[in-house]
């Protein structure tokens, strides 16, 4: 748990930093723990893990990567410094803009969430060999079905009911055999990764700002758009909580490809379905793997040694994890499971509101 003495002793040396009253904000993620710097307009975001198991200093660089990439786009939080590693800050820190604003409320604010998102994937698309240390995901559908092949190993010890398992083994089934015929002429971008809408705050102007930063990379846009808007995501954060209608999500895709603008859109809109049947799957198997290595709290010392990600019940608050443990109990249900997949084994489906290319 947070040490505030040890992190005024890890700050003390900060010019900038040190000697400023320090304000613990509540805890609502599982990767980070966040703490005002008073009057100085800026939070530390302290990594308690990394969800990609990075080693430390690569963790370090990658999310500052991340924010610095963004903020390009005027809808992303800047980066104002980044604290090494020590004895006092095992993982390092980042130091970063607090930026003043309330949780989107849906589905009211979702055309300022698609206009954010379509000005980051608006930004120009780096040379090849200058895209790390993002991750490159020149396949995005590839790149996708290896993170999902990875966490559906946890599946059959993740005690599903076997309705529930039947479901997520035919999106397996349908996830391969698009893979296999290719990702075509998918258009590819800086994408988020991580936008559930508690991932955003609104300005007092009504401009959403994207405030996680830890996951983005070169992808598909239509990931980013999938992950804000399914149920998985509207009822993952408590102050962000809100059941969409196939309808609203339809009229969010339309606001998207119109900031988006034709080339974009016109490149896109053979994936947006796709794209959101892979991001369900991949939230999905991320909770599979999520309930197995909770169950498995007490991690041995060589498991400690090797990994940062550790998801264990005492590197996190219980309040959160109680939370998170009911979340992820609902998305595996059979009714819940056979309910996300409605939008497109139900009629009228999502692709047909959202209307043609």
């Amino acid at each position: 748990m947070l040490d505030l003495s040890r992190l005024a002793k890890a700050l003390a040396s900060e010019r900038r930093l040190g000697g400023h009253d320090l304000e613990p904000l509540a805890v609502k993620g599982l990767a980070h723990d966040h703490v005002r710097l008073k009057g100085t307009g800026l939070l530390l975001r302290i990594p308690k893990q990394s969800q990609f198991g990075f080693r430390v200093a690569d963790n370090l660089s990658y999310q500052a990567a991340c924010f610095e990439r963004v903020a390009a786009s005027g809808h992303g939080t800047r980066l104002s410094a980044v604290l090494p590693p020590s004895d006092l800050l095992p993982m390092g820190a980042l130091v970063v803009e607090e930026i003043e604003g309330r949780p989107p409320a849906l589905p009211d604010d979702l055309p300022a969430i698609a206009v954010a998102m379509a000005k980051v994937h608006a930004l120009p698309l780096p040379a090849t060999e200058a895209r790390a240390p993002l991750e490159d995901h020149r396949d995005p559908l590839a790149g996708a079905l290896a993170e999902i092949e990875r966490q559906a190993v946890y599946l059959g010890e993740a005690g599903l009911d076997p309705a529930s398992l039947e479901q997520l083994n035919a999106e397996l089934d349908w996830a391969r055999a698009e893979a296999r015929r290719g990702a075509g002429d998918q258009a590819i971008t800086l994408v988020l990764t991580d936008t559930h809408p508690g991932n955003f705050l609104i300005r007092p102007d009504g401009q959403a700002v994207i405030v996680d930063l830890e996951k983005a990379l070169y992808g598909s846009p239509g990931i980013d758009l999938a992950h804000a808007t399914v149920y998985s995501s509207t009822t993952w954060d408590t102050d962000v909580h809100a059941v969409l209608s196939v309808e609203e999500v339809a009229g969010f895709y339309r606001a998207y490809l119109a900031a988006a603008g034709p080339d974009l859109a016109g490149r896109l809109r053979p994936w947006l379905l796709p794209m959101r049947r892979v991001l369900l799957l991949r939230a999905l198997t991320w909770c599979a793997k999520w309930s197995v290595l909770h169950r498995r709290s007490a991690l041995d010392l060589k498991q400690k040694a090797e990994t940062t990600e550790d998801w264990s019940a005492e590197n996190t608050d219980p309040a959160l994890i109680a939370h998170v443990a009911g979340r992820v109990s609902d998305f595996l249900s059979p009714a819940c499971l056979r309910r996300m997949r409605g939008e497109w084994l139900d009629s009228p489906s999502l692709e047909s509101l959202i209307g043609p290319a």
